[in-house]
Order: C-alpha cells, then sequence, then structure tokens
C-alpha cells in the first residue's frame, strides 16, 4: 500500500473534503482548490485567531479568496496538500477515499478521524487505534 509522507491531519481531510463538495456544486476544479485550502485554514485558524480577523477574507482574481493577505490557489493547494502528503498516495488513496465517503453521503464529521487511521505512517499503534 502507498504510504503517505506525513501524518494526515484533520486539515488535510477537512480541505479535500471541501474541495471535493465544491466540485460536486459546480466550481471550476482549480477555483475549488482554492476554496478548500482557504477553508481549512479559517477554520483551522478559529482557535487560535481573534474572531474578528477572521471576517477580513476577500475575493481576489480569478476568485481566489485571500487568507491573511494572501490568494489561496489551486498552486497553493497542491503545495500545501498533495506535495506535503505525496501526490501518488493523494491521487491513488486520499482523495479516491474521500470522493467515496461523500458518494456515500458521510458527512464530515463523520469521517475525519475514521478515514485517516490507517494513513499514519509515523504514529504509533496505540495513536492508530485511538483514530478508529
Amino acid at each position: 500500500m502507498i504510504q503517505s509522507n506525513i501524518n494526515i491531519r484533520r486539515f488535510h481531510v477537512f480541505a479535500e473534503y471541501s474541495r471535493i463538495e465544491k466540485i460536486i456544486s459546480g466550481i471550476p476544479a482549480d477555483e475549488a482548490k482554492g476554496y478548500g485550502i482557504w477553508l481549512a485554514k479559517v477554520v483551522a485558524a478559529r482557535m487560535w485567531t481573534d474572531r474578528a480577523q477572521l471576517k477580513d477574507h476577500k475575493w481576489g482574481e480569478r476568485n481566489w479568496l485571500t487568507y491573511k493577505g494572501e490568494p489561496q490557489t489551486d498552486q497553493m493547494f497542491d503545495i500545501e496538500i498533495v506535495v506535503r502528503i505525496g501526490h501518488d498516495f493523494y491521487e491513488q488513496v486520499f482523495s479516491p477515499a474521500i470522493k467515496e465517503a461523500i458518494d456515500r453521503g458521510e458527512k464530515y464529521e463523520n469521517i475525519r478521524d475514521s478515514i485517516r487511521a490507517e494513513w499514519q505512517p509515523f504514529a504509533s499503534k496505540k495513536q492508530k487505534e485511538k483514530a478508529r
């Protein structure tokens, strides 16, 4: 089985889940990638950022949302998600598994931990069992 380059976090699952949902809703694939990475960053930042700062997101060129002044593009998604976890793993394991879960009607909250339980190449056996 192809392994991820890193331990998969909820952030990665959420970005991909959001990307696929946008594609299903008719958003072009490149913009869906930008939206997925933007939304994952905004949600992750809620824990560490003043909520007033999270309201200052604007659409930039080509419908890119900005986060902290930086456009969240398809290239940003590729760098922060695809390259980090590994292109082969992303294409052959990660993305298809999340797409299948969406096709089955699974909600993000129901799969965010279970789907990634076996994708933790650097986690201990105890950590993997806890994620199930």
